[in-house]
């Protein structure tokens, strides 16, 4: 093993991180908003709505990420529409292309875990928010959407852990990120091996991350799930704070 060639190998693959980054959290926050209006098309109860929820979700989970990223580089500029709108300078950048192709394809994906954690919300708390007088959009900004996320957020810290891992392919429509640079290293050295270890390690410690922060936020939307405070300790800590008043 080489650990020159390693060291070396990371400082080039570090330079990119920040694209990876960049392109995992585009996609996760433009694919949540789009999952949501989704998942609400679905639960409208309108059949146009949730007949186009249902054909986006079955078009985008059921074709590849890759074929979707080709249809949306190569695909889109083939039609003079297209190249004469005001989206052009948008489409015929990789960087754009990737984001759209990502975002469209968590949103399938994550609109339904989205509409499992909005279904899994108790009708008891909805009722007591009517009968509290509230509007509906109030109830659903201030009940039911909170109670949606934390259920859902299990679920969802897999849909952002495939985003991550769902950027490699960004590589093949020229965007230099951590796989992009790894093929460039091969192409040069010829090892591979010692490349996709590097690279492996890089991604796995970027997951490792957003696992813990969606932990803490998890953690921090279910303060019912936090261990009580023992008995022996919270005695001298309030006796401590009366004596600090007087």
């Amino acid at each position: 093993m080489d650990w020159l060639f390693l060291f070396e190998t990371f400082v080039s693959l570090v330079s990119a991180i920040p694209l990876t980054l960049e392109l995992a959290a585009t996609s996760i926050v433009l694919g949540a908003m789009l999952a949501l209006a989704i998942a609400l098309c679905r639960l409208s109860g309108i059949a146009p709505l949730e007949w186009f929820a249902r054909s986006y979700v079955f078009v985008f989970r059921g074709t590849p990420l890759l074929v979707q990223i080709f249809l949306i580089y190569y695909g889109l500029g083939q039609f003079p529409a297209v190249r004469h709108s005001i989206f052009w300078p948008f489409l015929r950048d990789a960087y754009w292309c990737a984001v759209l192709a990502l975002t469209m394809n968590t949103a399938a994906y994550a609109s339904e875990i989205v509409r499992g954690g909005l279904l899994s919300v108790p009708f008891g708390q909805i009722e007591a928010a009517r009968a509290c007088g509230m509007p509906r959009l109030m109830q659903f900004r201030r009940i039911v959407l909170p109670l949606a996320m934390r259920q859902a957020l299990p679920g969802y810290s897999n849909e952002m852990i495939a985003m991550v891992k769902a950027t490699s392919l960004a590589s093949i429509i020229t965007l230099m990120e951590v796989t992009g640079v790894a093929a460039r290293i091969i192409s040069e050295s010829y090892r591979a091996i010692e490349v996709f270890i590097v690279a492996g390690t890089i991604y796995l410690t970027i997951n490792f991350l957003l696992t813990r922060l969606v932990h803490l936020i998890e953690y921090w939307l279910s303060p019912h799930l936090r261990q009580p405070v023992p008995h022996h300790l919270a005695v001298p800590a309030a006796s401590a704070l009366e004596g600090d008043a007087r």
